[in-house]
Order: structure tokens, then C-alpha cells, then sequence
């Protein structure tokens, strides 16, 4: 498909800098297809209210890294200011990231991020720049590893606040606790499944008193989900693979709920994609361990997910082509209207949808 029929206008002034306070007080909008009424404009806190006993809430508990680095490029008796976010990990020592200004670095260099090293080990953040990729990632070796590494990398990174909220304002002490989520368990992401940003421990209360249990998987999201769409067509664009984990406990416990006549709605497109990435044809969920790239755009049949809650995306995004193949490009362009035109926040720190899917529960 072409990537132009993704485009919408969208002021600038829609994209949220900060997130509501508290935060299950984000607006919600439910998107029911063909229904009546089509929208229906709530609160986050609404969300109990719109499930059923026995439909099942998956959440990603992945952790966001301080994965901004500062730091110096040394070549010879030559330096240079860089800086990097890391993507992923590849092993006890290397990582992959995107660097910028990427035209200053060529394998062999070094890179200094932490501090001198003299005072203590850890005030030392060095690496080696081993490869450059073509999708313009670098790999690095860094001359510390495993926890130590991580130690280093904690004290020396920032948060890796979206490009779009960064050009606008400095990262500020609240991001910390604002760009993580309550229930937060594994390091790994660099950047926030946002979906999740709405939710307390008042709500997951809520759901539980409602019947509704929860459900947590593990996908890395790197910093691929920041990357604007540059293809023409939809089939020139590769995504970057990104590593998730659904456990036989967790699939063992979604099918059951499945058979037994309950939904399973995925907060974020990050666990859509990962129950999409372990569905089989028939629609059961494996366990799953390893990376995926999965792309979804309108066409694409679900098998997983009967239910979406997901943030406002940006005009030519992959995650607006998603939401368009779960829920229909027409309804979600008047979705997106409505949005724009009564004052919906986009984005990381912006409001929420409940889509119903274009057609009949997979």
C-alpha cells in the first residue's frame, strides 16, 4: 500500500510534552466500528467498566533503560561530541545503537561516554565502535560488561525521551517515573510501551474486582519505533527486529480464556505484536522466545487480540497503519478526526483508544 493514504494533518500543538495527572485520568476513546455510536469519548478510568468477567488484560512489563549517552569520539589526536541510544543488547559486552551525527563514526574508533576512569572503574564508560549497519546502526564494544556494564551505563545514560518530545524540552526529574510504567519488571526497552503509561495500581485493582485477570509479557522496544517512514509503499519498509518473550504459563492462560468465551485485549501495540508474532494459524498462542519484526498493515488477519488499547500515533507511522488494519483505515481516519478535533493528547504522553476490531472477534 502506499504510505500517503496513512497521512493526516496533525497540529503540532495535539502532541502531549507531559502526561496527565493522575495518570488513569487520560482521556479514552472507544472506537467501535460500524457500531452506534462509532466513538464514544471516556476516561482510562472507564476501562473496567467496558470488559467483561473472564476476558483476560495483557500487559508488556518491559523496563525503560537510561539508554541516552553523551559522550566523546576520539581518532587519533582527533575528537568529536557524539551520542547514542542503545537498542539492544547482543551479549554480555556489545550493543547495538543508533549514533548521531553517524557521519563522524567508522569502525575502529573510540568513544568515551563516562568519565576519566582514574577515580573508580565504573566512572569509566568506554567502548570500541566495531560495525556499522545499513540501516545506519552501530555496534559497540563496550570494555565492560555484564552487570558491571549495566552499573555504568545507569549512572552515565538519560532517559531516552521520543524525538519529538525532546526537541521541544529538556528531560525534567519526573520523566524518570513518568516514561515507566507501574508494573515495569524487565530491563531491556528504550523506549516506554506508552499504552501502559495510563495505567495505576488503582486500575489493575479494578480490573481484578471486576473478574478481569491480567496477563504480562516481555517485548524490548527499541528506538525503531521512533524511526519516521521513509518508503514509498509499505513493502519497501523493514522494521527493526526487537526480542520478546511469551511464557507456556501466560499462552497456557490466554487460550484458556479464550475457550472459555472471554476476549484478550492487549494494552499497547507492543503486546499486540508479540501475541501476534506467537499466534498460530488456528489462533492459539505459543510460548515464545526470540526476536520479531512483524509489520502489520491493513490486510493482515488477527489471530490473537480481540480487543486494542493503544495511544494516538503520528501521521505515516507503522503504528497507525496497525491500528488501521485492526480496526479499518476509514473508521480510524474519523477516529483521528474526532481526536484532532476535540482536543485529544497524541502520542508517548497522550491519551488513549479502545478499539473494537473491524470485523467479527478472530
Amino acid at each position: 500500500m502506499r504510505t500517503d493514504v496513512f497521512d493526516f494533518e496533525l497540529p503540532p500543538e495535539r502532541i502531549a510534552l507531559r502526561p496527565a495527572v493522575p495518570r488513569d485520568a487520560a482521556r479514552l476513546l472507544e472506537v467501535c466500528p460500524g457500531g452506534t455510536p462509532e466513538l464514544r469519548d471516556l476516561t482510562v478510568r472507564d476501562l473496567p467498566g467496558l470488559l467483561r468477567a473472564g476476558d483476560a488484560v495483557v500487559f508488556n512489563d518491559t523496563r525503560v533503560l537510561r539508554a541516552e549517552l553523551s559522550g566523546v569520539r576520539h581518532r587519533g589526536e582527533a575528537t568529536a561530541s557524539v551520542s547514542a541510544t542503545l537498542i539492544k543488547r547482543l551479549d554480555a559486552s556489545h550493543w547495538q545503537a543508533f549514533a548521531r551525527p553517524a557521519k563522524r563514526l567508522q569502525a575502529g574508533d573510540r568513544i568515551q561516554f563516562g568519565g576519566t576512569g582514574e577515580a573508580c572503574l565504573l566512572d569509566s564508560l568506554d567502548a570500541t565502535l566495531t560495525e556499522r549497519g545499513e540501516g545506519g546502526e552501530i555496534t559497540l564494544a563496550f570494555d565492560l560488561a555484564g552487570p558491571d556494564l549495566d552499573i555504568a551505563i545507569a549512572a552515565h545514560g538519560k532517559v531516552p525521551l521520543p524525538p519529538y518530545i525532546a526537541a521541544k524540552r529538556a528531560v525534567e526529574p519526573g520523566d524518570e517515573r513518568d516514561y515507566q510504567t507501574v508494573y515495569a519488571q524487565h530491563d531491556g526497552a528504550v523506549a516506554a510501551p506508552t499504552a501502559g503509561l495510563h495505567v495505576t495500581d488503582g486500575l489493575l485493582a479494578a480490573l481484578t474486582a471486576r473478574g478481569v485477570p491480567q496477563h504480562f509479557v516481555t517485548l524490548h522496544v527499541g528506538a525503531g519505533t521512533f524511526l519516521p517512514m521513509k518508503a514509498d509503499d509499505t513493502d519497501g519498509h523493514k522494521m527493526h527486529p526487537e526480542w520478546g518473550e511469551v511464557s507456556a504459563e501466560t499462552a497456557s492462560a490466554l487460550n484458556a480464556a479464550r475457550t472459555a468465551g472471554g476476549r484478550i485485549m492487549a494494552v499497547g501495540t507492543t503486546s499486540l505484536r508479540l501475541l501476534e508474532s506467537a499466534a498460530a494459524a488456528s489462533g492459539a498462542i505459543q510460548p515464545f522466545h526470540g526476536d520479531t519484526a512483524i509489520f502489520i498493515t491493513p490486510g493482515y488477519r488477527f489471530r490473537a487480540v480481540d480487543l486494542l488499547m493503544t495511544n494516538f500515533h503520528l501521521p505515516r507511522s507503522t503504528l497507525f497503519m496497525l491500528v488501521s488494519a485492526f480496526a479499518g483505515l476509514d473508521t480510524m481516519q474519523r477516529a483521528y478526526a474526532h481526536a484532532i478535533t476535540t482536543g485529544y493528547r497524541f502520542y508517548s504522553y497522550g491519551d488513549a483508544s479502545l478499539l473494537h476490531p473491524a470485523s467479527s472477534s478472530p
